[in-house]
């Protein structure tokens, strides 16, 4: 229970609004805020550090529910930690997203009739800066709406000056250490993006395809082979069997006829051959698939490629210039033609690769490129988690991250693109290779060209934890706020990102990782728990949502909904709800304000209190215990779920219900209440704040008077408890309950007065009386009483006089027909659950359905009794 010493409460606090309208009040506050500098982070500050970065949003895209859904929780994070006096820096920028703009750049140029080849390459890069400057990050302004409180006067761009420095002098680290090195390997190539892609942007799905065997060589020299991509075979350098496999012992070291060609390749005997699988035997295009490029490394078999870059033929003959599936259909009818098919299935299903980006098939190709080798780096990243310096969280994704690192295999870091950070390599006229840094000069002269290539997006985006606080420049930010304290990232990119940033930040900074927590969320789902998406039509544009319902509801929405790890199901009627609680809490304050609530003076001394007061401050207490807890841990749900709790039932249900006798009485207790009502209040809206800013900020500050709660102290846990008062209050609320269940069984709308007499005595509710009969609407007793229903509860008594409020008799008869319907469930629920055959056959999930009907029907037999028993005699 601190005090806040910003500034002083006005004389008289301003009356709120009615109604609260999230659209007039939500753009004016995060414009003050950012003009304030509540969101910078000064590097000089003698506060504690407390870091996170963006995961940056590609300047291609907009604000969508899983952006909503991660920057609520880092928001969160960092307003807490904020209001903890930590100098808290929340990062901002934007990823150059290399293929993803090149493509909606090249789409631009074609609606003009025009290619990128048409412009060249200065020309094309130059259209992409302008096409960034006048429509990209667009993100920018949705994350204002949503409340992100990032430090605007940091924000990064991956291609920008200093991180491009960054890029170039890590690779010319890497470089001099032998750690990147370029070669022909077999890569996943996009033939719509005409690039390379990596592993982990490759997409697999069930296509429809088709299972051909082929017959290889002639007369007695033959074997058969299967393929689902009968136009590699052009590039076949050889059949190979198991070493094992007595079936073509005699054929290996042998030549055979490769069909529809002049050539012969050799049949060789190889380990990864499984003798098991289909024939036995496999065909061997070393510059079509990883692994018959190695088995061809093993046999020094030559490698032939069969298609460009746009993956038509390029084999001299009757396929060449068509395309690989026009090509596939062609050599499929010829070698039918040729009797050499001796099966084909179709449809074949089975999985196949796809570019994340633009959905075209990939596919695996021999190529010259550019590689990070892994080994030292990965080993390092394994040993980071393994040690403790760095934490995942929840921990069960520990398995996930080394399952990844410990098999990590070559980083393949070159695209063919003409966007993103160019290689600094300079290749000369004699092969000769030069690294150039940042503060080098390229060699010039005749024959010296720069790598055409550019580097993988993941490359620079790997810097960010370090490139955006300056490096290589020792800058006061670096040292003040790198390491990073938490990443909060999905699950899905812990391969794309998570596990890069760990290679490159333990090896620029000295073995210091780059951040201390890794906490991961899942994806946002619809709120069947299906993956949103466009073609499915269930992907929603969180701005709708914001403008039908305000940016607390949304967020409030997500938090509720983020367990660790797990993917988060979302519906509108969830926001409706979260819109109804920012009402709440904007009117519960409204009310309270108007009857005295306030935060003038120090709290009263418990003995002044009432046990509702002492109550409501011991629950509040607990209540801060658990959220800070539940923050240290990452439980947003439970979290958002426990203060929502407490402000809705125990704060506005309970406590200003029962108070509300005392407030119209006035006096020296009132005065009390109203104390700790104000300081209930001004904590609760504090706690609440990081989830929902805005509709707090507006109701604390008119509260407290003070500047914001975005600078406001966080609250402390006050140490005070009063088990007593908790007892006695919950022994009050079991009274209200039964009787409020009482009555709704009743039929009694829950405005209607009823006569009653109260017995209280043995029990610590005597002081309650007022309050008991103000909430259950009940009247004194008056002449005439009769007590036609009477309630024993929590050693209370309570008498009702119902005569002349309900039709008894019709009553009566709908409970006993009520009765009579829970009495046969109940038999034949028994019934069933007594018959062995039955249970021996039926599946456990009918067996339990069954009962937990019985379980129901006996609750209702037992209700429905009660119910008329508690009926007026006449």
């Amino acid at each position: 229970m601190t005090e806040n010493a910003q500034h002083p409460q006005p004389a008289s606090t301003p009356e709120l609004p009615t109604q609260y309208a999230p659209a007039e009040v939500e753009g004016k506050l995060y414009e003050r805020w950012v003009e304030r500098g509540y969101f910078e982070a000064d590097a000089k500050s003698e506060k504690p550090p407390y870091t996170i970065v963006i995961p940056p949003p590609n300047v291609t895209g907009s604000l969508h529910l899983g952006h909503a859904f991660e920057h609520t929780i880092i928001d969160a994070l960092t307003r807490r930690k904020r209001m903890q006096g930590y100098e808290t820096l929340w990062q901002p920028g934007m990823d150059h997203a290399g293929i993803a703009t090149q493509n909606v750049v090249e789409r631009e140029l074609a609606k003009e009739g025009k290619s990128r080849q048409d412009l060249g390459r200065e020309a094309f890069v130059e259209r992409v800066w302008q096409w960034k400057e006048e429509s990209g990050g667009q993100i920018s302004g949705q994350m204002r709406r949503l409340g992100d409180g990032v430090a605007w006067s940091r924000e990064r761009f991956t291609m920008d000056e200093g991180l491009s420095e960054a890029v170039q002098t890590i690779f010319k680290r890497l470089f001099d250490d032998g750690l990147i090195y370029r070669a022909e390997r077999i890569i996943n190539w996009c033939p719509r993006c005409l690039t390379a892609i990596s592993d982990i942007e490759v997409e697999y799905q069930d296509d429809d395809g088709e299972l051909v065997s082929i017959t290889y060589g002639e007369g007695d020299e033959t074997l058969v082979v299967a393929t689902t991509r009968a136009e590699t075979m052009l590039g076949d350098t050889a059949v190979a069997v198991h070493p094992d496999d007595e079936r073509y012992a005699h054929l290996v070291g042998k030549r055979i006829r490769l069909p529809l060609t002049d050539r012969t390749i050799p049949v060789v005997a190889d380990t990864h051959v499984d003798p098991e699988f289909g024939t036995g035997a496999v065909k061997v295009t070393p510059a079509h698939d990883p692994n018959d490029f190695e088995i061809g490394r093993r046999h020094d078999l030559p490698n032939i490629t069969v298609m460009d870059e746009r993956a038509v033929i390029t084999v001299p003959g009757p396929f060449q210039g068509l395309d690989r599936f026009e090509a596939r259909s062609a050599i499929v009818a010829a070698l039918r033609a040729d009797g050499r098919i001796v099966a084909e299935k179709r449809p074949y299903v089975h999985s196949v690769g796809h570019c994340s980006r633009c959905k075209t098939t990939v596919e695996p190709q021999l190529s010259l490129q550019w590689w990070v080798k892994v080994a030292t780096l990965a080993k390092a990243a394994g040993d980071a988690v393994r040690d403790g310096r760095v934490t995942i969280h929840p921990k069960e994704m520990e398995s996930r991250y080394f399952a990844w690192v410990d098999d990590l295999r070559d980083w393949n870091i070159s695209r063919q693109l003409w966007w993103g950070h160019r290689i600094p390599v300079w290749h000369g006229p004699n092969g000769e290779t030069v690294c150039v840094g940042p503060d080098e000069e390229p060699p010039t002269g005749e024959g010296w060209s720069q790598d055409t290539d550019v580097l993988d997006t993941w490359f620079s985006s790997a810097l960010w934890p370090f490139s955006t606080l300056g490096w290589p420049e020792q800058t006061p930010s670096l040292e003040k706020f790198y390491p990073n304290s938490v990443l909060v990232t999905g699950y899905d990119i812990l391969f794309f990102w998570v596990a890069r940033m760990m290679l490159f930040g333990l090896y620029a900074m000295d073995g210091t990782p780059p951040f201390h927590t890794i906490a991961l969320h899942g994806m946002v789902r619809d709120q069947f728990g299906k993956k949103m998406s466009k073609s499915f039509g269930n992907a929603v544009n969180p701005l709708d949502w914001m403008d039908k319902y305000g940016s607390d509801a949304v967020r409030f929405t997500l938090a509720r909904g983020a367990n660790p790890g797990v993917d988060v199901p979302i519906g509108e009627d969830w926001v409706q709800g979260s819109r109804n609680f920012a009402n709440k809490i904007w009117n519960a304050t409204r009310f309270a304000m108007m009857n005295g609530a306030t935060v003038e003076g120090p709290l009263p001394a418990p003995e002044q209190m009432s046990a509702t007061d002492r109550w409501i401050l011991s629950r509040l207490g607990e209540t801060v215990a658990q959220v800070d807890a539940y923050y240290d841990d990452y439980q947003f749900a439970k979290l958002s779920d426990t203060l929502f709790h407490f402000a809705w039932d125990e704060v506005f249900d309970w406590y200003v219900e029962l108070s509300k006798t005392t407030f119209f009485d006035g006096g020296e207790q009132a005065k009390v209440s109203g104390r700790v009502l104000g300081e209930v209040l001004d904590v609760t809206l504090r706690l609440l704040h990081p989830v929902v800013p805005f509709v707090t900020e507006t109701l604390w500050t008119t509260l407290t008077g003070k500047e914001s709660v975005v600078v406001a102290d966080w609250p402390a846990d006050s140490g005070f408890r009063d088990q007593d008062a908790e007892r006695e209050i919950e022994h009050l609320q079991q009274v209200i309950t039964e009787v409020r269940r009482f009555r709704a069984d009743q039929g009694l709308q829950p405005g209607q007065k009823v006569p009653a007499r109260l017995d209280l005595s043995g029990t610590s509710l005597v002081a309650h009386e007022a309050a008991i009969r103000q909430v259950l609407r009940l009247q004194p007793e008056g002449d005439g009483f009769h007590a036609t229903a009477t309630l024993p509860v929590a050693g209370a008594t309570v008498g009702l006089d119902l005569s002349g409020t309900i039709d008894v008799g019709a009553e009566h008869k709908r409970l006993t027909k009520d009765l009579g319907a829970a009495e046969k469930e109940k038999a034949q629920a028994t019934a069933k659950l007594g018959n062995e055959a039955f249970l021996a056959k039926a599946p456990d999930n009918v067996v339990d359905k069954i009962r937990t009907r019985l379980a129901k029907a006996e609750t209702d037999i037992e209700r429905i009794t009660a119910q008329i028993a508690a009926l007026p005699r006449g």
